[in-house]
This record gives C-alpha cells, structure tokens and sequence, in this order.
C-alpha cells in the first residue's frame, strides 16, 4: 500500500497545481490513499467549500487543517464532512473532529490531526497528553495510524515523533512550508519527517510575495502579506507499507516544479 501527503496547498494558484499534478502522480506510483493539508488552500489563510470540494475531486481522500483552520467563515458549512479533519487538541466542545477513521484496501486507516503549541499562537490542549490517550483508544481498533502535526518548532515535531515511536505507523509535519530531507524510519517503526513542504508558488517566502515579506522584517511593521505570483511547486511524501506487518518500508519525497 501507498500512501500520499501532500504538503500544505498555498492559495488558489497551489490548487491549480495540485489538480494538474495528483491525478497522473496517482497513476505513476499507483498511490492508493491521499492527506492533502488545505489551511493555506484559500487566499492562502483558510479553506472554502468550493477549494475543499476541488481537493477531495482532484484524488485526495483526507484534508487536514491547522492553525488557520477558521481562516474563512465558510468552513461552518462544512466542517462535519467526514473527509476534513481539524486540530483534534483545539479546546473541547469546538466544531469540528480531528480523527477520523477510513477503510482502504481492507485496511482501517487512522489520521488524526493536531497543532503545536510552541511559537504558533493558538490556544491548543497539550498535544502530547491528547494524542497519548487517543492512540491507546485506538488499540486493535485500525491497522494504520497517521497524524499530521501541524508545528513550527521542529524540536517538538521530533520529540513529539519520538514520543509516538512504534505506537504510530507515521507522524510527518506541516506548517513551515519548506520540505526537509531528514526522513526516516525510527526505531520502533514509526515513519518520520520533519515537514513534507508546500504546495504553492515557488518564488516566494513560504508561498507569500518577496517583497511584502522583506518589508515584515525589515521594518517590524505589520505589513499585510499577500500570495505570490507566477509557477508552483509541489511538495508531497509517498509512504510505502509492508500490508503484512502495517509497518512503512520506504519514503519518498516528491518535488515537482
């Protein structure tokens, strides 16, 4: 079995690419199961209905958030969809669920969501304390366990990573928009890498115009940004599985221009 993750789409353009790019790399690699992060999918802040729908139509089975899950109002129409997953660790009684389980080649597939709590500034749960009861709900319940932890700091992704050893079968991060070349499979069998990238305009500062991003930091003034113009890149991991121990055997990183 494979398995898809498609780095966070950035603005309408990210879109565009990822319906140009998923249905052949679907066929190519024969890809049986698709997350697609989508928080960044509209304007770049947030996810519509419209964006949501030409996701899950371009070949993607699971669309993840983060922490700008509440970006654009619209997503109260839809928020119940059993494809669109949210931070399972936002404060309880939030709309909205970040589990969900879902059946592919006669596998019960686990994904679950979650936000980090280090330099993100979103009011979240300790996601270390949720995630820990939740795999132990799961227990003999599915065959495969997948969490998108959507995090900036990347010490918390890979204690988070070690902290799940061997009672996940993998753990990638979002967020930071920038693929890293540190996957690997730990010691206990849990797939890892640090962000699996975006999907968005290559020249950019994380998918946002050059300028307006300069000008952030040169300045310190609260420079609105806006997306960047001109070609895509596109950023996924393939996650390939042993169907007989549910554990991963290989990981690929994706990079289309």
């Amino acid at each position: 079995m494979k398995i898809l993750a498609v780095g966070d789409i950035v603005g309408e353009s990210g879109v565009k690419k990822l319906r140009e790019i998923l249905p052949k790399l679907k066929r190519e690699e024969n890809i049986d199961f698709v997350i697609t992060n989508g928080e960044n999918s509209a304007g770049g802040m947030g996810i519509t209905e419209k964006i949501f729908n030409d996701i899950i139509e371009a070949g993607t089975n699971v669309v993840t958030m983060g922490n700008h899950t509440w970006g654009k109002k619209d997503i109260f129409k839809f928020i119940d969809q059993p494809q669109l997953l949210r931070p399972a660790n936002y404060p309880k009684g939030v709309v909205g669920k970040g589990l969900g389980i879902y059946e592919c080649k006669d596998k019960k597939i686990a994904v679950m969501n979650f936000i980090g709590r280090v330099d993100i500034g979103i009011l979240s749960e300790n996601p270390f304390i949720m995630i820990k009861e939740m795999v132990e709900e799961l227990e003999n319940k599915v065959d495969l366990i997948i969490v998108d932890f959507h995090a900036e700091a990347t010490a918390e992704k890979i204690a988070m990573a070690r902290f799940l050893d061997g009672k996940v079968t993998i753990l990638y991060g979002t967020h930071t928009h920038v693929q890293t070349g540190d996957e690997q499979i730990f010691p206990g069998g849990t797939a890892y890498i640090t962000d699996i990238g975006m999907t968005g305009p290559k020249n950019s500062v994380i998918g946002m115009d050059i300028q307006a991003s300069i000008k952030r930091f040169e300045t310190t003034l609260p420079e609105k940004y806006k997306l960047a113009d001109g070609d895509c890149i596109f950023n996924a991991v393939i996650f390939e599985i042993d169907e007989k121990t549910n554990k991963v055997i290989n990981i690929k990183r994706i990079y289309i221009a």
